[in-house]
């Protein structure tokens, strides 16, 4: 008889996390040795329809407010009730807030089996960090996504032992384009400049939070600009802090050679366009848009930070920089700019790297494998 199996997402907003918890969910119903489940703690996001195509008849909401109110008790204790009737035996959460939300909820609820997953090797304030210590006490293992957030946890006090390392897996197939489609088209779409002699430097990072460092971009880009003409930049992504990005841009003189297209649901034509492709991050755990790069045989430069360098080799698909360091990232964008047979080699051997290390396959065995131990364990 199948297990049941629920993954618990936070929203299915178009971030890192939530699409790996939605293509997760995929992958194992799929696969069908589990009998899957979703819950989330918004239901808000364009993501929503494709656990929706999956038939799963409810996808329960527990909207939260705070941590600290009734309302967060209430939700606990409706989760707990849920998990009870529908015999979960597994909960898996995909982030910061439905680990804590989660792993109470599943303690409460009796499941058998409780994995957490950390995906990021950002701090978090005093209070986030005591409180995301007690739902980790709650697990029977925690999923990390690189080998440098596992020992950003070990070294926060996490038993090495509690924690297993699955890297993200990239679906190749939704990033590959038909090869006839014209290029021109792609730019038209998307609002770009329809240039032959025009390069593109693309990054593709939410605008929501400063840990992504547009900044840096954009004082990288100003440097590139004075060395190399024919160049435009685009920044995919929304958020709050758009109207501050373009400011800048303004400031620095690169406001008529910066794009911004907003979310972006064209990745791979949009990846189709670029010439190189960039992350400058100060903090990440495993970065989904670095694996996008390289499946599209894009050269990345990105600064080493988090897993990055577990995706990148440097000087073979890339280059890595240290973070806030732009005129280091300058000076390898321009380098691929007036190299295109470089900048053409770094890319293909990405592409072969993510097809070798970084498959769908790889990561449905791994966690499949981790679920059928830990159940079998606790039947046991």
């Amino acid at each position: 008889m199948k297990k049941n199996v629920l993954q618990f997402i936070g929203s299915f907003r178009q971030g890192g996390s939530e699409r790996q918890a939605v293509q997760l969910s995929r992958l194992l119903h799929d696969d069908g040795s589990f009998r899957v489940f979703v819950a989330c703690l918004d239901a808000e996001g364009s993501l929503r329809q494709e656990v929706e195509q999956l038939g799963i008849d409810e996808i329960p909401e527990f909207k939260l407010k705070s941590f600290y109110d009734a309302n967060f008790l209430r939700q606990i204790n409706l989760c707990a009730k849920f998990i009870k009737q529908n015999e979960i035996s597994l909960v898996h959460t995909h982030d910061f807030y439905t680990n804590i939300f989660g792993m109470f909820a599943a303690t409460l609820g009796r499941v058998p089996v409780r994995i957490a997953s950390k995906r990021e090797t950002l701090s978090k304030t005093k209070n986030q960090l005591l409180i995301e210590r007690q739902a980790f006490r709650c697990t029977d293992k925690i999923l990390a996504n690189a080998e440098a957030v596992k020992r950003f946890l070990i070294e926060r006090g996490v038993s090495a032992e509690k924690i297993v390392t699955i890297y993200n897996g990239l679906d190749l197939a939704r990033l590959t384009l038909a090869p006839n489609l014209k290029r021109e088209e792609i730019l038209r779409e998307l609002g770009l400049p329809i240039a032959d002699e025009i390069k593109f430097v693309t990054i593709v990072a939410n605008l929501r939070s400063d840990v992504k460092n547009h900044p840096m971009f954009l004082q990288a880009a100003r440097k590139v600009k004075e060395g190399f003409g024919n160049v435009a930049f685009v920044l995919a992504g929304e958020g709050e802090l758009t109207e501050s990005l373009k400011s800048l841009a303004k400031d620095l003189g690169i406001e008529k050679d910066t794009y911004f297209i907003g979310r972006c649901a064209q990745v791979a034509e949009l990846l189709r366009v670029s010439d190189v492709c960039v992350l400058s991050s100060k903090s990440e755990g495993f970065s989904n848009s670095i694996l996008e790069y390289m499946s599209a045989s894009k050269p990345v430069v990105a600064t080493d930070v988090g897993g990055a360098s577990e995706a990148i080799v440097h000087n073979q698909t890339g280059f890595l920089v240290e973070a806030d360091d732009d005129e280091a990232m300058a000076n390898r964008l321009l380098e691929l700019l007036q190299n295109p047979e470089l900048a053409e080699k770094l890319g293909n051997r990405g592409r072969e790297r993510v097809e070798k290390n970084f498959s769908l396959a790889a990561q449905l065995e791994k966690t499949s494998e981790l679920y059928e131990k830990l159940l079998s364990e606790k039947a046991r």
